[in-house]
């Protein structure tokens, strides 16, 4: 696994890229996350797919610039971050906020994606919920209590969390602009056109995926997006909370590349 960095549109990002195939996989995070939440299901990935995985600008180790991070903005970026190193075409997997990202990405560019995988996809649920609460604060206050608080109650369940992941969360929420980006990001999110219009354009074939426990956004908000999806699956990750590639990879990992027919 290399660490990389590419200029777009004038700002540096930061990616993480593994794999030799000649077909692309794309991983998108999502709110206040970085490439590094992808790095246990990444391994697997690779063995099929060169697998690309871009810190989002205004978060991560890329570059915070002072903007309106709508969700336009992270469109039109991950189409300029595409241009920047050349890929044609490419499958893509978002969660959360990056799910929304690729639902507009996919809606907006159909002749660059393959295929399009959705992991409790923001953008259906417009008002809050307790652990996404716990979440905006640890983000706004970072340190170890509020953060270990949040993300165990975003698993559903409070199971133990890698003292890896909240060490990393505090440490990229005190970068300069981290916090400015994060909340024009939810500005971004809550003023975002309905999503209903997007989701009835999509022709890519897509897996919407959605831990069964998630209390951040939850299950039940999976009907929209599978209703109004043309060609859509979808898949109930048991036991589960809002991020299923983190809480169980190897099967979160059977499950998308059986979808993307590996």
């Amino acid at each position: 696994m290399q660490e990389e960095f590419v200029n777009v549109d004038g700002h540096r990002i930061r990616y993480l890229k593994d794999g030799s195939s000649n077909k692309t996989l794309i991983l998108i995070h999502g709110l206040g996350a970085s490439a590094e939440r992808w790095e246990l299901v990444l391994p697997r990935f690779a063995k099929y797919y060169t697998v690309i995985v871009p810190d989002l600008i205004g978060f991560g180790l890329s570059d915070k610039p002072y903007a309106d991070y709508t969700l336009e903005f992270f469109s039109n970026f991950l189409k300029s971050f595409f241009n920047s190193l050349g890929i044609k075409k490419a499958s893509l997997i978002g969660s959360s906020l990056g799910g929304h990202i690729a639902i507009d990405f996919a809606a907006n560019n159909p002749g660059l994606v393959d295929k399009l995988i959705l992991v409790s996809p923001a953008g259906a649920m417009r008002q809050s919920t307790p652990a996404l609460d716990a979440y905006i604060m640890a983000a706004l206050y970072p340190d170890e209590t509020s953060a270990q608080n949040a993300f165990s109650m975003m698993t559903g369940s409070n199971k133990k969390i890698n003292p890896k992941i909240i060490e990393s969360f505090v440490q990229r929420m005190k970068m300069p602009n981290a916090k400015y980006a994060f909340m024009s990001t939810l500005l971004g999110i809550k003023n975002a056109p309905e999503i209903t219009a997007y989701l009835q354009i999509i022709r890519t074939p897509t897996l919407v995926i959605w831990g069964q426990l998630d209390p951040v956004i939850p299950v039940t908000y999976a009907e929209q997006f599978v209703k109004q999806i043309r060609d859509c699956r979808f898949y109930q990750m048991e036991n589960c909370g809002h991020t299923p590639y983190v809480e169980n990879p190897s099967a979160f990992a059977d499950v998308a590349l059986g979808f993307l027919g590996k």
